[in-house]
């Protein structure tokens, strides 16, 4: 991970100028929900890093992790009343601005991270950037957190195993609609609230990374995960149309090179930190990992299949079909 942070700020130093003199710093405040040890949270610093290293005459960035501002349910909010300037909320929670980023949610849709990685970069991907500007939202960039897997407090390893199961997930019809599709409740409600809801047992299970399963040690007050890669989850890191456009020209192309290269970053330490991370819930004990066998992922597969259908009109036939051409790199 250092090697790879001295490398980050190596690209920065070569790739930004000396910055012009101002009289006063313009401020970033850049709000998270999740620990600084995770891909989000240490892209975040890096890109306060370079900023405040290389650009800390003309904009200073601060970071505020762990929902300390806002949550994801109030950040977009705050960002376009001016009280933050960037975000990165997790893709379902641009919902009630766009409908398009949905396709992000639907289950199995892509094979693996690279797929992910070749649907962001094309066309299509690139243009969801743009998809919320008349909403007054500017997306900058797409950060991984991983594929998710599925906890609980019982073995899941057939989608019957699911019935009548409580599961936590993000504000999200989609994800909703997954769960639903396996005859289990979805709830919606606050990531901060998740190990609270678990320990007390007020919900059964949930959905996530292994990085967020890790850093917010749920694999304790879990029995179980299933490694089912069955959804991805990233973010996007967006600004408000008003704030971006309200700098200089120059001030926003440093910005975006600053951005760009902690994205890079923190799409690497989350490839590593799937693996590390994984490795350390394994090693811990304290939840057991099930691996299913091709049989069981296709039933779960068969019986999530339906919700694409039910929001492709919405989504866009064609962007699930740029997602599904993805998965042929």
């Amino acid at each position: 991970m250092r090697l790879i942070r001295a490398a980050v700020l190596g690209a920065a130093a070569a790739a930004l100028a000396a910055p012009a003199a101002m009289a006063a710093p313009t401020v970033i405040k850049f709000s998270h929900v999740v620990a600084e040890n995770t891909p989000k949270g240490r892209a975040a610093n890096a890109f306060a890093d370079i900023v405040n290293t290389f650009m800390g005459d003309e904009v200073r960035v601060e970071v505020y992790p762990n929902s300390q501002l806002y949550n994801d349910n109030k950040v977009l909010e705050a960002m376009l009343l001016g009280d933050v300037q960037m975000a990165a909320p997790s893709l379902s929670k641009f919902e009630r601005y766009t409908k398009k980023l949905q396709v992000f949610d639907l289950p199995f849709l892509f094979r693996d991270i690279d797929a992910v990685d070749r649907f962001i970069a094309s066309p299509a991907g690139q243009g969801l950037l743009a998809s919320m500007e008349r909403k007054g939202i500017v997306g900058l960039g797409y950060l991984h957190n991983g594929m998710k897997q599925l906890s609980a407090s019982r073995p899941l390893r057939v989608p019957a195993d699911a019935n009548g199961l409580k599961f936590r997930i993000m504000s999200s019809d989609v994800i909703a609609a997954q769960f639903e599709a396996v005859r289990a409740t979805p709830l919606k409600k606050p990531f901060s609230e998740v190990f609270t809801l678990l320990q007390t047992k007020a919900i059964d299970g949930q959905e996530n990374t292994w990085s967020n399963i890790y850093s917010k040690k749920f694999y304790e007050v879990q029995p179980y995960i299933t490694e089912s890669n069955h959804g991805y989850l990233g973010y996007m890191v967006v600004t408000s149309k008003e704030f971006w456009n309200g700098l200089p020209e120059a001030t926003r192309a440093k910005l975006k090179k600053a951005l760009d290269i902690a994205i890079e970053y923190g799409n690497q330490v989350a490839r590593v930190k799937a693996g590390t991370d994984r490795a350390a819930i394994a090693r811990s004990g304290r939840s057991e990992i099930i691996q299913l066998t091709d049989e069981q992922r296709a039933q779960w597969v068969e019986a999530m299949k339906p919700v694409w259908k039910k929001f492709e009109r919405e989504i866009g036939e064609d962007l699930i079909e740029a997602a599904l051409r993805a998965n042929e790199g």
